[in-house]
């Protein structure tokens, strides 16, 4: 298969492959998404065999529009709030499922609810229009691994599936999920846009999953305890494996020797875009060097929360 220049003739050949029940990759703000159709209970079951995820992790269908998705959905008032305001963009709603709804139920794991999102990038955009339907898409890579920030990420690791080539993605960290399934939504998964200011949207603070949410992983896609996991090991919060290792810094303190920084001017918008990224050479070399990687402290509240988590669940073994 093939990288393929996001040209309007691209596009359309990517939609009839959708059409067809074929997975395509395309790019979004936040990741590459391994998209199918998310009414073709067949395609959507390709989805988890070429990843090999697990059936209980849900998918995030993605929307063109609000107005699509509140076809999709029951949203309540908080809900039609956060997608009124955040919409294009690197939020996740789930909600209940709507009556009639088309998409595949194995899209939900088997839940009543339903991950909702309209993201922010033009390419997406334009096939969703050629589409006149959802599409799930998770991050295209084989499921627990590093998430594709760039197009050649999903061709080294999905080199069966075409790929539309947007560039490098904006966010570069998957969307924050919130779930609007009782009186007070709820965060299910940091991302790409800030508790803050969700919670500033809605005037309320947002409730949080109990400790131990991870035994409860079908709640929202991407809550796998090991997820976005490097092939080397990966030590964070100043541990210091056995053996060699080389550095991913963030900031201007990172020493001269680091092999990568997240941002040297510590900026988090800078390091969230740049994670997967930094993660992917240094995985790379970490493998063929026979080293580990050691990350610098990367500071919590805003995208660090994202961050942290997301380097949280790489470093479980």
């Amino acid at each position: 298969m093939a990288v393929l220049p996001a040209t309007a003739a691209n596009i359309s050949r990517c939609a009839q492959t959708l059409r067809d029940g074929g997975l395509i990759a395309m790019p979004t703000e936040t990741v590459y998404g391994l998209a199918a159709d998310a009414a073709n209970a067949r395609a959507v079951a390709a989805i988890f065999e070429t990843k090999a995820r697990p059936q209980i992790n849900p998918l995030i269908c993605h929307v063109a529009s609000p107005a699509q998705a509140f076809d999709l959905g029951q949203f309540d008032a908080h809900a039609r709030r956060l997608a009124e305001t955040f919409w294009p963009g690197p939020l996740t709603l789930v909600v209940p499922r709507g009556a009639s709804c088309p998409v595949s139920d194995l899209a939900s794991a088997g839940l009543p609810t339903l991950a909702l999102r309209c993201p922010d990038h033009h390419v997406a955009q334009a096939l969703l229009g050629e589409m006149r339907g959802p599409l799930v898409a998770p991050s295209a890579n084989p499921s627990g691994r590093l998430s594709p920030s760039e197009a050649a990420h999903v061709a080294a690791h999905l080199p069966d599936i075409d790929v539309l080539d947007g560039g490098i993605c904006a966010v570069g960290l998957e969307s924050t999920i919130i779930g609007c399934l009782d009186a007070a939504p709820t965060l299910l998964r940091s991302g790409g846009i800030e508790r803050e200011k969700i919670e500033t949207c809605l005037g309320m603070p947002l409730s949080d999953l109990p400790k131990d949410a991870d035994s409860a992983a079908r709640l929202a896609p991407g809550r796998m305890l090991q997820h976005y996991a490097p092939h080397a090991p990966l030590s964070m919060n100043g541990e210091i494996p056995d053996g060699d290792y080389l550095v991913l810094g963030f900031g201007p303190g990172t020493p001269a020797n680091a092999a990568e920084n997240l941002s040297p001017s510590g900026d988090l918008t800078e390091a969230a875009a740049n994670l997967f990224g930094c993660l992917h050479r240094l995985d790379l070399r970490a493998v063929a060097e026979g080293k580990s990687i050691v990350v610098s402290t990367v500071p919590s509240g805003g995208l660090g929360d994202a961050i942290n988590d997301r380097l949280k669940r790489a470093a479980q073994r």
